[in-house]
């Protein structure tokens, strides 16, 4: 079985900074690369790192560059609280495709296993890219379009999979026509 280098990378992070918060006896809350204990009924919960900046609402290049060293690149997916458009300060942890930055946040468009463009919708908004490893129930998945989310790369949880080109391609040309990017 081949070893991937980005988990096992990941895991010695996680087990490092768990041992430093042993050892300094350190009692706040879990890290952004926490693994999150077992799902709860309620997904809502409240903004962590401090205020979200708001969507994205300029022009940016769009960027296909994933790294097995372990750090968020655009052409991944990873797993990061998302808030509710309506409410900022609530929201939900869920996958994320990052495809690009803008200063210190990375870009990126959240994910769906609900089907948003089935027959007859044609809204443009969303992009099917069909399964992968990011969905433990290998559900098929949807990138939404019309959000373009703002996000800290420490407030990123886990690194989910990386989203081969001929897929990132088709998110990236809904996004050029959506939004006017590069």
């Amino acid at each position: 079985m081949p070893i991937n280098l980005r988990s096992l990378a990941n895991a010695v992070r996680t087990s490092v900074r768990v041992l430093q918060k042993f050892r300094t006896g350190a009692t706040r809350s879990a890290g952004p690369h926490t693994p999150a204990p077992a799902r709860q009924a309620a997904p809502v919960k409240p903004a962590p790192h401090g205020v979200y900046p708001g969507d994205f609402a300029g022009a940016a290049s769009i960027r296909y560059a994933p790294q097995p060293e372990g750090s968020p690149d655009p052409g991944e997916i990873v797993w990061t609280w998302v808030p509710y458009e309506e409410d900022h300060t609530r929201g939900k942890d869920r996958p994320v495709l990052l495809v690009g930055k803008s200063g210190q946040y990375l870009l990126g468009v959240m994910l769906t296993s609900r089907d948003h463009d089935h027959a007859g919708n044609g809204s443009g908004d969303y992009v099917d890219i069909g399964t992968g490893s990011w969905d433990r129930q290998q559900r098929p998945s949807e990138a939404n379009l019309g959000r373009i989310l703002q996000i800290s790369p420490d407030a990123i949880r886990r690194e989910g999979a990386v989203l081969d080109r001929k897929r990132f391609d088709l998110v990236a040309a809904g996004i050029r026509r959506r939004h006017g990017w590069k």
